[in-house]
């Protein structure tokens, strides 16, 4: 009885760690407030502009998600109004549009670090706001990026751990630094669609495959009138998820026995991306040979955007990059399931120094307001998620998420006999 309620007392004190982290993140009140006025004195920018006229300003991305972290990105999108079709402007278009923005906004002030990037796959004006900070991506008639955000706010809303998942993966990618397309690594996205996977291979799934929300593929499906279009795709999801929710047999993981089991799902990233991608749609690890487009242009690590068939959102990811992702799943794993951790290891691996500054200043409930204190509470909390030599291996995390876990679909890589596993895949 003993060793089998260690893993449980393991389990609660990761707990504890894992939420004083998204007590740090997760935005407050005023971080929404402040994103709303950053888009309101945008809105006012680009109202200034004569050719503008007639225009909307929508926020998407993961401010519309809610998705987003305290000092998360903010993404815009400028919809043209003679585009009553759902149809992207032309590129030169959309270049001249975000050429008259940018000489608005240098004439408004209220922002720095000004940036044109018109030869990115989708065309964005880049600036920092003087509130916070924060950085804003601003591209034009961007329907499917609006579309695909609302669709992530509907699956966050399925279970409210998707959502304290997404944020806690971020912050453990950042301060693993594999969280910046830019450098060949991760962009959120992808990070939040891994997310989804996990939750899709948990035994009972917390999120069904996409397909199973919406069998189409969104990128085709937006055409015609804009509000139409997406009051379509809104009532097919809703009704979707509805049936899900009826049939949906209940998960208990904790957000521990989540976390620790993801790490573990990827941690053999690097063999397994040579032959499968990554498949949300499905729900499925998927054979690359298995479709001609995605043998067309070969990749390091493939995963399908599920409401984009075809695009692959980890493209950035670099063959050398890819080995440090997987090393970082690996280690983070390990750092999880020994007995010989220590604290400041754990600590550098799961967040990065100013979010641990954040909890140190934090002021514990009913405790007055001292750094000293705060630091001690988070050092009893981390002291107690790593046992002593001669308790049972905090291993069980890794291999004991309750029920929920013993019956994965997908590949399961024994260390001893990397070759052996094949994942599971499923017709299209």
């Amino acid at each position: 009885m003993l060793e089998m309620s260690t893993p449980h007392v393991q389990y609660h004190a990761l707990e504890i760690v894992l939420k004083d982290i998204l007590s740090a993140t997760k935005p407050r009140q005023e971080d929404c407030a402040i994103r709303v006025h950053i888009i309101n004195e945008f809105r006012a920018v680009v109202e200034s502009v004569e050719s503008l006229r007639g225009t909307t300003v929508e926020p998407f991305g993961s401010f519309v998600s809610n998705l987003y972290t305290r000092r998360g990105d903010l993404d815009i999108s400028v919809e043209v109004p003679n585009d009553s079709l759902v149809s992207a402007a032309g590129r030169r278009h959309k270049q001249d549009i975000l050429k008259d923005i940018r000489k608005a906004l240098r004439k408004r002030g209220g922002i720095h670090n000004l940036q044109f990037i018109p030869n990115a796959r989708v065309p964005i004006l880049k600036f920092e706001s003087n509130r916070q900070n924060i950085t804003c991506d601003i591209s034009i008639s961007n329907i499917l990026g609006r579309t695909k955000s609302k669709l992530l706010l509907w699956i966050s809303e399925i279970d409210e751990r998707f959502r304290d998942m997404v944020l806690l993966v971020k912050e453990w990618a950042m301060a693993q630094n594999i969280n910046d397309s830019k450098s060949g690594t991760l962009n959120s996205y992808s990070l939040c669609l891994l997310v989804i996977f996990h939750f899709q291979n948990c035994r009972p799934a917390i999120v069904p495959p996409l397909k199973e929300i919406y069998p189409g593929n969104i990128a085709d499906d937006l055409t015609g009138v804009g509000d139409i279009v997406e009051g379509n795709i809104r009532d097919a999801c809703a009704a979707n998820i509805s049936r899900f929710r009826e049939k949906l047999k209940l998960n208990n993981s904790s957000l521990s026995e989540l976390f620790v089991s993801f790490v573990n799902e990827f941690s053999r990233i690097n063999l397994i991306a040579s032959e499968y991608a990554i498949c949300t749609y499905t729900g499925q690890w998927e054979e690359i040979t298995s479709n001609s487009k995605w043998m067309a242009k070969k990749y390091p690590l493939l995963i399908e955007d599920p409401f984009e068939h075809q695009e692959n959102t980890a493209r950035a990811v670099g063959a050398s990059q890819l080995i440090r992702i997987s090393e970082a799943f690996m280690t983070t794993h390990h750092m999880l399931t020994s007995y010989t951790a220590d604290r400041s290891s754990l600590v550098s691996t799961l967040f990065r120094p100013q979010i641990l500054s954040q909890l140190v200043a934090r002021t514990p409930r009913g405790v007055p307001s001292t750094a000293g204190r705060g630091r001690h509470r988070l050092n009893q909390s981390l002291s107690a998620s790593i046992p002593s030599r001669n308790q049972t291996q905090f291993l069980a995390l890794g291999n004991r998420t309750s029920t929920s876990y013993s019956q994965r679909r997908g590949p399961v890589v024994n260390s001893q006999a990397q070759q052996e596993w094949r994942p599971r895949y499923s017709e299209r």
